[in-house]
């Protein structure tokens, strides 16, 4: 029987992260055999629930045990006939040890029980979440970094003869193109705000770059493959086409209300 762990470390004595999707590892561990497999999780992405998943779903996983698994995560894995238990602590060994005994769940029922009477504060946990603030922290520092980064490459590297050449200045086909290249590019959301940041100063439309930003977000064709193994090539093609789509319908309504607020305003 496997189960996966969200940590922000490798190895056994690793503490449970507080939230899948938003850890750096998740543990993938054989209760039977012991054996540990560490699949970095990609903490700080963009998307990173679904990404957790895919993971935990491709690995063949039978249980998922986390601090916190939002509802749309935990739907996934349930249709996939994994067992999702939200509420632990401590390190990646002792929660296998509680599992294994059968003892999680009425730890987890008790801890509850006893947090609803008492609002007293755990020192110990008050510590790791502060330790978990801090990692984060770090976590977003090469982030930052990266986004002066990336607004320098895109100056130098981007000129503007080049967008021109890609934006005509005909609102349908440059909202077509800004999804499209949204489409294809991958990477943490905030990219995709710098990019469409500069878009917007060489001179492209507010529909194009509204497209190109909501179509980042929502489409994504470099992780489709991964996407049809763990949800079903129906499920991914339909979400992916009808995501495209509805980020030109969405960019052009986002710009006609936004044209009626400012000609309320004059």
């Amino acid at each position: 029987m496997r189960v996966c762990i969200p940590t922000e470390e490798p190895g056994l004595e690793a503490r449970v992260g507080t939230r899948l999707g938003s850890s750096r590892y998740l543990m993938v561990v054989d209760i039977d055999t012991m054996a540990v497999e560490a699949v970095p999780g990609g903490s700080g992405q963009g998307g990173g629930g679904i990404q957790a998943v895919v993971l935990a779903i491709s690995k063949k996983v039978d249980a998922v045990l986390t601090g916190y698994c939002s509802p749309t995560a935990e739907k996934y894995l349930s249709a996939n006939s994994i067992e999702v238990i939200t509420g632990i602590s401590g390190t990646v060994a002792e929660v296998i040890e509680q599992y294994k005994r059968g003892e999680l769940q009425t730890h987890i029922e008790v801890k509850r029980k006893s947090e609803s009477r008492w609002s007293k504060i755990d020192r110990v946990n008050l510590l790791h979440e502060l330790r978990e603030s801090s990692n984060q922290f770090f976590t977003l520092l090469p982030m930052l970094a990266g986004v002066v980064l990336l607004i320098g490459l895109f100056n130098a590297f981007v000129s503007k003869e080049f967008i021109s050449s890609i934006f005509s200045g005909n609102s349908m086909l440059d909202t077509l193109w800004g999804a499209c290249l949204g489409s294809i590019f991958a990477g943490n959301p905030i990219n995709s705000y710098i990019i469409g940041g500069e878009l917007l100063e060489y001179g492209v439309s507010l529909l194009a770059v509204t497209a190109f930003i909501i179509s980042w977000v929502s489409v994504g064709l470099v992780q489709l493959p991964a996407e049809i193994s763990a949800l079903g090539i129906r499920f991914a093609l339909v979400r992916n086409a009808a995501s495209f789509v509805l980020s030109i319908v969405i960019s052009f309504t986002s710009v006609i209300v936004l044209n009626c607020i400012r000609g309320l305003s004059l």
